[in-house]
């Protein structure tokens, strides 16, 4: 089997981070409701962190450090699956909410933490962004 079939039809792990710069995109998935919750970046040391301890762990491009979501606020991410896409560039967390939100933003009516990062809508008529 070639490196190129290998990548999209074997059962290796051959994650590209290198594509990228260093980084691949990494969403983040409600296991429960499959509500897109957050998307964010990983590099190989923020994947090896996040297998070893099971909580959703990125690199941080604003703050260039090591970021396991939730160690801070105490709304951890944990994984429930990682999927994989056939490019291997990109990666998947479907995830279990421990806590409260996910999103570093506060829902002003209540003030915690939005559930998600995608709480807004684009109105494709209107073209203006509504709130969900």
């Amino acid at each position: 089997m070639s490196h190129h079939q290998e990548l999209e039809e074997g059962n290796q792990l051959l994650l590209d981070f290198e594509k990228h710069g260093g980084l691949m995109p990494v969403v983040v998935q409600d296991a429960q409701d499959n509500r897109i919750l957050m998307v964010a970046w990983a590099n190989r040391q923020s994947f090896e962190e996040t297998l070893r301890t099971g909580l959703a762990t990125f690199w941080s491009t604003s703050r260039n450090e090591l970021w396991t979501k939730g160690l801070t606020s105490g709304n951890t991410l944990r994984i429930v699956q990682i999927l994989v896409d056939c490019d291997q560039d990109a990666l998947v967390y479907r995830v279990h909410r421990n806590g409260g939100g996910v999103c570093h933003t506060r829902d002003p009516k209540t003030g915690r933490n939005r559930e998600s990062c995608f709480y807004r809508h684009f109105d494709w008529n209107e073209k203006k962004l509504y709130f969900v």
